[in-house]
């Protein structure tokens, strides 16, 4: 049996990564996206299960202790996971499986799948990273701050990751992104 293909997509918040992967997906729906679980409230229209696996923080950290996910995270007070159990299995049915998720997440799949494709996106300039970031309109200012703060650092972590992404133009940007992923 052939084992499925992982590939990580990951960068700053508000750079694109979800326009993108709806994309990619759109043109490929043979991706099996992986959902992560979180313990965030569900934002309007978001659906248990399709969207997210909204936990309450107890049921979380029972997942944690159980070693449940794959990596996880916490950020601006929430956690963030991607669940073992449904992305090996995927994987050993030779799916390919695609995590969007944030930057240490990304580190901690690569010590646990070498052979992951990590992909970083990257705005077309800090400045437009805020500006999408504040046109999204649903953060406060204080959020918006703890982000861009945050995406500071993980810019600078950019090379480690196998392939770099400009989000500039989004079509030229999912080209780029498949020919990555399909190499």
């Amino acid at each position: 049996m052939t084992v499925g293909k992982l590939i990580v997509l990951t960068g700053p918040s508000g750079v694109g990564k979800g326009t993108l992967l709806r994309s990619l997906r759109q043109r490929h729906p043979e991706l099996y996206l992986s959902i992560s679980a979180t313990t965030r409230t569900p934002r309007p229209g978001e659906v248990d299960g399709v969207d997210y696996y909204f936990l309450s923080r107890s049921e979380f950290e029972e997942k944690i202790a159980q070693d449940a996910f794959v990596e996880w995270a916490e950020f601006a007070g929430n956690y963030y996971g991607t669940p073992r159990q449904s992305l090996e299995t995927q994987m050993a049915q030779g799916h390919w499986v695609i995590l969007e998720i944030e930057v240490e997440g990304a580190r901690q799949v690569r010590r646990t799948f070498p052979e992951a494709l990590l992909v970083f996106v990257r705005p077309p300039s800090f400045a437009e990273l805020e500006r999408r970031l504040r046109g999204r309109d649903r953060d406060s200012e204080d959020a918006i701050q703890r982000r861009l703060e945050r995406a500071k650092e993980e810019l600078q972590a950019a090379d480690e990751f196998d392939v770099q992404v400009t989000n500039a133009v989004v079509e030229e940007a999912i080209r780029e992104l498949e020919a990555a992923v399909f190499a």
